[in-house]
Order: C-alpha cells, then sequence, then structure tokens
C-alpha cells in the first residue's frame, strides 16, 4: 500500500502544475468588455500555450505604448492555417479583444485581429470602444 501512495503522489504532483498553467482567460481579461487597438506589429511570438502579438499603439490618453494581444496556442493557430510567418514586424494591424485586469499591463485578449495592407482577418467581430 505504501508503493500505490508514492506512485500516486508522485502523479499527482506531476499533473496539478500543467493543469493550473492552462488558466480561464477570465482570470486575466475583463471577457465581458471589448477594446480596440490599431498599431504596428513588433513582435509575433508563435508559442504554446498562448501566442502572443507586440503591437504598438496609442492607449487611451494618447501616449504610445506596446500592448501585448496574447491568442491561442501555436498548434491551434497552425490549424487554422496561422503560421508564425503569417504576421511580421511591421505589420498594421487592428485588434478586438478583452482588456486585461490590469490595465497599467497593456494586456488584450486577442478576439479578433486584421491586417490593414491586405485585409487578411481572423476571428469575430468585436463590439465596444475603440482606441
Amino acid at each position: 500500500m505504501h508503493t500505490w501512495f508514492v506512485v500516486a503522489s508522485v502523479a499527482l504532483f506531476a499533473v496539478v502544475p500543467a493543469a493550473w498553467a492552462h488558466h480561464s482567460f477570465a482570470v486575466d481579461y475583463h471577457e465581458e468588455q471589448m477594446v480596440h487597438i490599431e498599431g504596428d506589429v513588433t513582435e509575433f511570438r508563435y508559442r504554446n500555450p498562448h501566442a502572443v502579438l507586440l503591437v504598438q499603439a496609442l492607449d487611451e490618453q494618447g501616449q504610445m505604448v506596446v500592448f501585448a494581444a496574447e491568442w491561442a496556442g501555436a498548434g491551434r493557430l497552425g490549424q487554422q492555417g496561422i503560421t508564425a510567418e503569417t504576421l511580421k514586424a511591421g505589420d498594421r494591424v487592428r485588434i478586438d479583444g478583452s482588456p486585461g485586469r490590469v490595465s497599467a499591463d497593456h494586456k488584450i485578449h486577442l478576439k479578433h485581429i486584421e491586417r490593414l495592407s491586405d485585409g487578411w482577418q481572423w476571428g469575430g467581430f468585436g463590439r465596444g470602444r475603440r482606441r
């Protein structure tokens, strides 16, 4: 019985961190709200558990800041035809998404994106205030 307890304990400690790492977006974002930004991509971090698009844009005070738009993971995006090369530094984009719970962090849960140079789009259309 002692061996079973040790094996079960080790398995539990191996699984819990992975489950904790993938949390609900509602923990970090106001999912019931929508914001909009337009700016230039500075970096596309195509990775798991979530890809992040860094976009230089104006905040609500008219100051230029870098927003971190959190997206789905690379595996899921890849299934939808989005690769690490889909968006590049310098691309002008318009993003709709839910604002982060800490406004000073300039984070957005990306819901819709459009590349303005050619009209490429992903996601549904959001409503709310435009920045």
